[in-house]
């Protein structure tokens, strides 16, 4: 029997590598002789690099970085086992969790640590990499991200930008563009983008992810503001009239920033995921797949982890298992998405901190008791 376990992370609990070996454990309980592919995956936030040279036997990589409020911190990044791409989580460059709840303020937060790692990757050589652009405390249109890379932003006053952070982009007098690294010219850049909204506006960066970045009412407004004037700049200073494309306000617009300087594309954070480690080919073989994250409701449905791998497995036939730290409201939305029986792993009343703090041993009995019900069932056929 061979078997593919394929989960997110659960996360604050769990990475996706701990899960998938929680579950390879469960199953062995019940199948010993199973082979257990574990391949943990992410969406393009927290936990896609570690998936992604797990995966594919990469290595990880450390640099100084510039932090979203100035202060300089360890960053880590990775090169998957091809050794030809690099992959960035901007999260621990430029992430909210970074920032303590009091030191929240996307008028001021920057995305410069995030091109100091892209700045990085070049300078090892590489030119293919995934950007995945989850868990963002900034809201500046990627402009600190461009500035690390060598874009100039020049005050109305002619000076340069005193910039730290998307409220600053109200004074932009003109962008030069005209040191931004050449060597992005040479790359592929894919970005892992999984929202469509747009730049500005009441679906764009600063309305819908403001708030949880710490955005009173009258901040969104002054922020929304500074980046439409800052994306017109932009659109002058590229030729690219990127900011209504789907996914530009992702990461406080750090999609938009992205389009308008670098050759990158957008696409659907799992996906660039499955495709870096050959999902379909591990596959092969397969008896049946194991997925999971830390909580599966209506959100699930809309192209997150499970239901990413969860389609492909369709395309095989295979049937597919979702074992989730709860399920919520619209749980059974992903049924209709290619996931054959959504399972929690709680086997009792619990706390939600209970839950957490004993998560490994709960996903390996979970694992244990669908392992037994599969092996109830073949007896039936």
């Amino acid at each position: 029997m061979r078997i593919v376990v394929a989960p997110d992370s659960y996360k604050g609990s769990l990475s996706a590598v701990s899960v998938a070996s929680a579950m390879a454990r469960g199953i062995l309980q019940v199948f010993p002789e199973a082979e257990v592919i574990q391949v943990p995956i992410a969406d393009g936030g927290e936990g896609t690099v570690e998936a992604l040279i797990t995966a594919t036997g990469g290595t990880l990589r450390h640099n100084l970085v510039t932090g979203p409020l100035g202060a300089k911190h360890i960053a880590h990044w990775g090169v998957l086992g091809d050794g030809q791409t690099a992959v960035i989580e901007m999260a621990t460059a430029s992430g909210l969790p970074l920032l303590k709840p009091s030191e929240r303020d996307p008028r001021i937060t920057t995305t410069y640590g995030t091109g100091e790692l892209i700045g990085a990757a070049l300078d090892a050589g590489l030119r293919r990499i995934i950007l995945g652009i989850g868990g963002s405390a900034t809201n500046d249109g990627g402009a600190g991200m461009a500035r690390a890379l060598g874009v100039r932003f020049i005050s109305a006053a002619g000076t340069d930008l005193d910039l730290h952070g998307g409220a600053a982009l109200h004074h932009l007098g003109e962008i030069d563009v005209s040191a931004l690294d050449p060597r992005l010219l040479e790359c592929e850049i894919i970005v892992a983008c999984d929202v469509d909204n747009p730049l500005c506006g009441e679906q764009g960066a600063s309305a819908v992810f403001g708030p949880q970045k710490g955005a009173t009412p009258e901040v969104v407004a002054e922020l929304d503001n500074a980046l439409r004037h800052y994306a017109e700049h932009a659109r002058r200073a590229t030729g690219r009239d990127v900011a209504n494309e789907p996914g530009a306000g992702a990461a406080g617009g750090l999609g938009a920033g992205m389009l308008f300087f670098t050759p990158a594309k957008l696409r659907p954070g799992v996906d660039i995921v499955l495709d870096a480690v050959d999902f379909p080919t591990l596959l092969s073989g397969t008896d049946f797949v194991i997925t999971g994250e830390g909580r599966t409701d209506f959100q699930t449905a809309f192209g997150k982890a499970p239901v990413g791998v969860a389609r492909v497995a369709k395309q095989l036939g295979l049937p597919v298992f979702c074992l989730s730290g709860s399920l919520g409201q619209g749980a059974d939305d992903v049924l209709t998405q290619g996931i054959d029986v959504t399972l929690s792993i709680c086997d009792r009343p619990l706390t939600l901190e209970t839950c957490m703090s004993e998560a490994e041993e709960l996903i390996v009995a979970a694992a244990a008791r669908l392992c037994r019900i599969i092996k109830a069932a073949q007896k039936l056929r």
